[in-house]
C-alpha cells in the first residue's frame, strides 16, 4: 500500500487482527488477478471474478486505510 509507511504497515500487522486479516486477504487477491491478467483471454466467468475480485480488493484497501488513519 503506497500511501501507508512500512513502520506503521508492520505495527498494525502486528497489533491489529482485522488489519492482518484484510492485509492477508488483499495479497491473495492480488495473486488471482495476476494469474487473471496473465492469461491472453478471459472467459466470460473470468471477466464476472476479475471485476469482483477488484472491487473486493479495493474494499478491502479503503477498510485498511481506515484502520490506519484511526490508529494514530
Amino acid at each position: 500500500m503506497p500511501s501507508l509507511n512500512a513502520v506503521t504497515r508492520e505495527s498494525l500487522l502486528a497489533s491489529n487482527e482485522e488489519y492482518r486479516r484484510l492485509y492477508e486477504e488483499h495479497t491473495e487477491l492480488e495473486s488471482r488477478l495476476k494469474a487473471l491478467s496473465e492469461k491472453v483471454v478471459l472467459t466470460d466467468a473470468e471477466q464476472i471474478e476479475e471485476s469482483k475480485l477488484k472491487k473486493l480488493k479495493l474494499a478491502g484497501r479503503d477498510r485498511m486505510e481506515e484502520i490506519a488513519r484511526t490508529a494514530h
